[in-house]
This record gives structure tokens, sequence and C-alpha cells, in this order.
């Protein structure tokens, strides 16, 4: 099969069916083999009986997955990465602002430019202020974090993969935002960028906006960065601090102490070494460098190994 197309929804009754039209025209007129995966992030409209209908249509062509709930984005393209089989798969949005026609040449730049990722950059926008203005911010924290430098929209819904790419990286949480650095870090390094034609909302309003998800997707990259430099070895950070800590602490202590003993020796007037506020903040510091050495060792044990994270109530497939 040449191309899946995963696309994750969340009440878009309206666009699904001139969405799908589109894509098969698309498809047809380049004669690709293809597949169409929806999946229905616990909408509560009539998204999921629309995609029922059109399966019915085109069973061929057309696949659905129902959450029981909404989880996000990022699970919904976790499940549908999961069932896609085509060489090239392609993430797109259900809002009709995302174009089928790129599609072909997205296929390309896979398929004979070698890339193992494309993401789309829609250089013109049609979003509000109050969104853009963020997204730019985010991309720059972005590019300068993961080292991506040509990237101009991480978070870009419409992106091209190679098939081993999709089957590699682990998207959980909101970590859809950063999934080329995602790539990156499992050993896929070509990542290239097409403009794409972005268009104005046609149905409803965005489902994403507000200042938490501005805060959020910066403490996902924090996460993502610190995870990708120590997440296999915690230790390596939490021990290094840790010990540094200690020592500094131990050292302040004995310069307490010996400063005593020197200044009993010369009968010179002293304190008491617990009088002295430098004994509390070194051992301070101890304590704290200990619980950071001992957090260290116990991050190295459980290495994030979490057998439930990616475990999706999935109350119908199609």
């Amino acid at each position: 099969m040449d191309i899946s197309v995963i696309i994750p929804l969340f009440n878009e009754e309206e666009s699904l069916p001139e969405l799908y039209a589109w894509i098969a025209r698309v498809m047809k007129a380049h004669h690709f083999t293809y597949e169409v995966i929806f999946v229905n992030d616990g909408s509560t409209d009539r998204s999921w009986e629309i995609i029922e209908s059109l399966q019915k249509e085109d069973p061929q062509h057309i696949k659905g997955i129902k959450f029981r709930r909404n989880y996000g984005k990022s699970p919904a393209l976790y499940c549908g990465f999961e069932r896609a089989e085509g060489t090239v798969v392609i993430t797109m949005d259900a809002d009709l602002q995302d174009s089928p026609d790129e599609i072909p040449e997205l296929y390309r730049m896979i398929t004979e430019d070698g890339y193992d990722l494309v993401s789309g950059w829609k250089q013109k926008r049609y979003d509000p202020l109050s969104k853009t203005i963020p997204t730019k911010l985010f991309n720059a924290t972005a590019r300068a974090v993961s080292g991506i430098s040509n990237l101009h929209d991480f978070n870009c819904g419409l992106k091209a993969y190679r098939k081993e790419v999709i089957k590699n990286i682990e998207v959980y949480g909101e970590m859809h935002r950063y999934i080329p650095y995602l790539a990156k870090n499992a050993g896929f390094p070509k990542i290239g960028e097409k403009i794409v034609h972005h268009q104005a909302r046609k149905f409803g309003k965005t489902k994403f906006g507000g200042l938490n998800r501005f805060f959020n997707g910066y403490l996902d990259l924090l996460s993502l960065w610190f995870l990708s430099k120590f997440g296999v070895k915690p230790m390596h950070i939490f021990g290094f601090l840790g010990s540094l800590m200690f020592i500094m602490g131990f050292i302040a202590i004995v310069i307490v102490g010996v400063t005593k003993l020197y200044a009993m020796s010369h009968g010179m007037p002293y304190i008491l070494v617990t009088d002295s506020p430098y004994f509390y903040l070194a051992l301070t510091m101890m304590i704290l460098g200990t619980q950071l050495f001992l957090a260290g060792f116990i991050g190295e044990l459980v290495t994030r190994n979490a057998p439930e994270r990616n475990n999706y109530k999935i109350e119908k497939v199609i």
C-alpha cells in the first residue's frame, strides 16, 4: 500500500464527508493505493455515525477507531500509527484547513528525496493572533532546544513519514507537537519541510487554544529534552548534582569546624559550631545532595517503564 492517511478528530461532523471526498479525488488522480484511518477522539456530535456511513460506502479504503472518551491528539495519533500499513504515512487535521492536494508532493519527498519525515509549514495562516503569536514563540524555542533549525512549524498537523519512523517512535501525553524531535532522537535525522496551503476554517471553531496550551507546550519540550539527554541514565544528572551538593556541604562543615579549632588553639574568641548559620546551610546542602543522589538511583531503576501509559479505551474499530 502506498499511503496511509491518519485523521484524528473531535466534533468535526460537518467536515468529514467533504474531506474524504477530497482525499479520494487526489488519490485516484495519482493512482495511489491508500487507506484513510479516522480516529474519533471522544466526539459528542455525529462524527462517528458519519465515519461509519462513509466506511459502508467505501469499505476498501476507510478504517475507523472510536475512543470511549476524549484523550487528546497524541493518543489518537498513537493508535492510528499502530494500524497504519502504508509505505508513507500522512497525518492531517479534520477541519479542512489542511489541503489533501499537498499529499502527492509530500509522498514524492519521502520516496524520491529520501526524507524520513516532512513537516508542513503554514507560512500564511488564517488563525487569530491569540494563536499565531504563541505559535511563533513556541517554534523558536523548539528549534533552539531540538537542534532542528530548518523547521518553522513543529506543530503543523500536515506531515508525511516513512513507515519505519512511525513504527519506532512513541507518541504519548501531548508529545504530538514534538514528533520531529522524537524522530530525530529515534535515529531518523533527515527531516524536511514543505510550505503548505492553509485554509480558513469552514465549519465550527478551533478545538485548541488558551494559555494552558502555550505553557503545556513548553513543559512538554522541557520534559522531552530532559528525557532525551538523561532518560536512559538519570543518575548522570541527579547523581552529579547530588554528589556536587554533598561535597560542597561537607567542605563547608569542615571549614566551620577547622575555623573553630584554629580560634580555640590560638586563644581567640569563637562560637559554637551549631550557632553558626553556615553550619545549617552546609547541613542542608548535604541532605539535599543525598536526596538528589537517591532520586537518581531510583530513576535509574525505573528508567521510564510505564506499561499503562498508552492503554486507551477503544470502544469500536471498523
